[in-house]
């Protein structure tokens, strides 16, 4: 890879911030399955830029640009700025204190993106990751009520600051394999489900959890020391 070639990874991971802002003008626009749709495009790139960087080495043949830096940027804007908004636009967040709900979400956020140890050298998030993506996704399909919407919102980013580890799918070593298999699964699932929506049916809505249960059962195997000498 030449750096030119450098310069094109940076590029494609830059192209989330594309979708954050199609995503958002969807969500104006009362587009919830399109805006649901360009998240997750979001995620697909945000899946596969850090192996086409390490594969090509981009670090090391373009150190101007800090990908981690951009990588970031691009995040919060795709995982954190745009569900926020759909949840908003869409009605999803309790009436009187919606706007305190999505401050939350976007403060805690912010600060654990801006954490010094929000990843480890041993390739582990702390604190809750910010896949409010995947929130506002089963939020919006499984119909709860605002209130439970709200408290579950607020627990989470609450859960931003609690300093435990939490697995990288694309770069956690522990049962990697396991998990990309699994997660491609559940990604297909995904858009399955947002085509279908509104009406999408219950198994495969309830099937799809299988996922962020096995996710959640891996990090806290991790916590209790499984897979770490």
């Amino acid at each position: 890879m030449n750096v030119f070639s450098a310069w094109l990874v940076h590029l494609y991971t830059a192209t989330g911030a594309v979708a954050a802002f199609f995503g958002t003008t969807a969500v104006v626009a009362g587009r919830y399955r399109e805006a649901l749709l360009w998240m997750v495009g979001a995620t697909v790139i945000d899946a596969t830029d850090g192996l086409l960087a390490r594969a090509g080495r981009v670090e090391e043949r373009l150190p101007s640009v800090d990908g981690r830096r951009l990588d970031d940027i691009v995040d919060y804007l795709t995982f954190v700025f745009l569900p926020v908004i759909f949840l908003f636009h869409a009605g999803l967040l309790p009436a009187g204190w919606s706007g305190l709900v999505a401050s939350a979400v976007l403060l805690s956020s912010a600060l654990g993106f801006a954490a010094a140890d929000a990843k480890t050298d041993d390739h582990y998030f702390t604190g809750f990751p910010s896949y409010w993506n995947i929130v506002a996704l089963y939020l919006y399909a499984m119909r709860l009520s605002a209130l439970t919407n709200g408290i579950l919102l607020l627990l989470l980013s609450a859960m931003v600051f609690w300093r435990v580890r939490y697995v990288y799918p694309t770069r956690t070593p522990l049962l990697r394999r396991t998990t990309l298999v699994l997660g491609t699964v559940w990604g297909m699932m995904v858009v399955a489900i947002v085509l279908m929506l509104p009406n999408v049916p219950p198994l495969l809505l309830i099937g799809s959890l299988f996922f962020p249960v096995y996710y959640i059962g891996l990090s806290i195997a991790v916590n209790l020391g499984v897979g770490h000498q």
